[in-house]
Parts: C-alpha cells; structure tokens; sequence
C-alpha cells in the first residue's frame, strides 16, 4: 500500500501499533483505494471478549488523539462486540471473532493482507 499524504504510513503504523499493545488478534489491511471513496484502508482485528474489544478500540482512539488525529466517529462501543473508529484515511474495525465471521468484511471489500506485510 502506497502513502496517498505524508503522515498516512505513520498514522497505519500509529493504529497497528495500537492494536498489537493490547493484543489484538489477526489484524488485517485492506487497501481501499479504487474500491471505496470514504476511506483509503481498512484495518480489521479481533479481540475475544467485549472487553478487549472495547479496550482495543480505546487504545487506538487515544493514540490517534495524542498524534493529533482525533476520530471523525465511532460507532459500536456501548455493545462491544464490533466498534468502529473513523481516523479519515482509515477506517479501523474492531470484532469478537463470530461476528468478523459472520460479516465478512475481508471477503466483501477483496482479500486483505496481514498487516505486518506492509509496515514500514
């Protein structure tokens, strides 16, 4: 995945490492562009219980904020079985398994990649 501005590799490295910090499990990159016109990647990971989930989701949307990049939203985090955060240029879905199973957001928007294949 090629940078579409200066600061997008480091804010998906910023969200990647967010994830891995709380032990987020398959955490996956789809490249968007060409695809979508609301987001140039997705980045989908999961956490085993509505907890991680929730926790996963906060870690990201703090460091987004201290990198000056404060979510555009964020749906999902009363339930915390799939809360999403919206950075721009990213979009980060967090799930319990069964339920990134069952949508199948890596099957609807192409094959993803995992994401250590694309850090920097």
């Amino acid at each position: 995945m090629t940078e579409t501005h200066p600061d997008f590799a480091a804010l998906r490295a910023l969200v990647v490492d967010a994830l891995e910090d709380v032990k987020a499990i398959d955490i996956r990159e789809i490249d968007m562009r060409g695809n979508a016109s609301f987001t140039d990647c997705m980045i989908v990971a999961s956490g085993n219980t509505d907890r991680q989930v929730k926790a996963l989701a906060q870690n990201v949307i703090r460091a987004a904020k201290e990198a000056g990049v404060p979510p555009l939203g964020v749906e999902g985090e009363q339930q915390g079985e799939w809360i999403l955060v919206d950075l721009g240029d990213i979009v980060v879905h967090v799930m319990q398994p069964a339920v990134r199973e069952f949508y199948g957001i890596e099957k609807l928007w192409g094959e993803a990649s995992p994401a250590s294949a694309g850090k920097a």
